[in-house]
């Protein structure tokens, strides 16, 4: 018998693999609030900047937690706990009861114009102790890869968020260029603001933003059949026929 047999395999292992997704690309999620609206994310296919449609973007938003002795690892503990309460009012996270692990789906609800709600999610593709990447589904707004993470720079922890993505289809890239953009950049800006408050910290959030690549993707134009903005507007719109059915 070889005995290094064994030590070989274990080898093969990274040892963070415990922090990565384990299932495949097709979503799954497990049980919702009665209350939410439940579309556009079981077995839907994750969807990352290769599959996107418009310009690729990186966005970089940072919070300085000045003044308060907080270790990165302390801060992410923190925003995985209570991640949805740092979320703008109206917008709703539906996750894992227990926090956010790795292979967690999440269903999302956000707030859309005219009291309209869009469904979508996300899975959390890697998730340690200073950072967790979340995965988009096919239909989301974004096609990429939003990134988590606290560092010490300077005696102080830093909290960020990174997003790197395109849109996922033609209706969305004209969305991005009237408005929203800012309204995304909002977003982040009023989380980071509110993880820091949670710290006791009244800051500033710093950000970036940087066009990695200007061409769009016209072989992804078809994704508009997965549009979760169109579909979760189609979905309350028959809301009253559905009741009368009922």
């Amino acid at each position: 018998m070889n005995e290094r047999g064994p030590a070989v395999t274990a080898a093969k292992i990274p040892r963070d693999a415990g922090n990565w997704a384990a299932q495949g690309t097709d979503l799954h999620l497990g049980e919702v609030p009665a209350d939410a609206i439940n579309l556009n994310v079981e077995g839907r296919s994750v969807a990352g900047p290769v599959q996107g449609f418009g310009k690729l973007w990186q966005k970089t938003y940072k919070v300085t937690l000045a003044g308060v002795d907080v270790t990165p690892a302390e801060v992410i503990a923190a925003w995985k706990a209570h991640f949805p309460e740092f979320w703008p009012d109206k917008n709703h996270f539906y996750g894992n009861m227990g926090g956010i692990n790795p292979g967690d789906v999440a269903l999302i609800n956000m707030a859309l114009p005219g009291r309209m709600k869009l469904s979508t999610g996300i899975l959390v593709l890697y998730a340690d102790e200073e950072s967790f990447t979340f995965m988009t589904p096919q239909g989301h707004m974004l096609a990429g890869w939003i990134t988590f993470s606290a560092h010490k720079s300077g005696g102080a922890t830093v909290a960020q968020a990174q997003v790197l993505m395109r849109s996922s289809d033609p209706i969305y890239e004209m969305g991005l260029a009237f408005g929203g953009h800012r309204k995304e950049d909002n977003f982040w800006k009023h989380t980071l603001t509110s993880l820091a408050a949670h710290f006791g910290v009244n800051a500033q959030v710093d950000m970036q933003r940087a066009c990695v690549d200007r061409k769009r993707q016209w072989r992804r134009a078809g994704n508009m059949k997965h549009n979760a903005a169109i579909r979760s507007t189609m979905y309350l719109l028959g809301s009253p026929f559905r009741r009368r059915k009922a």
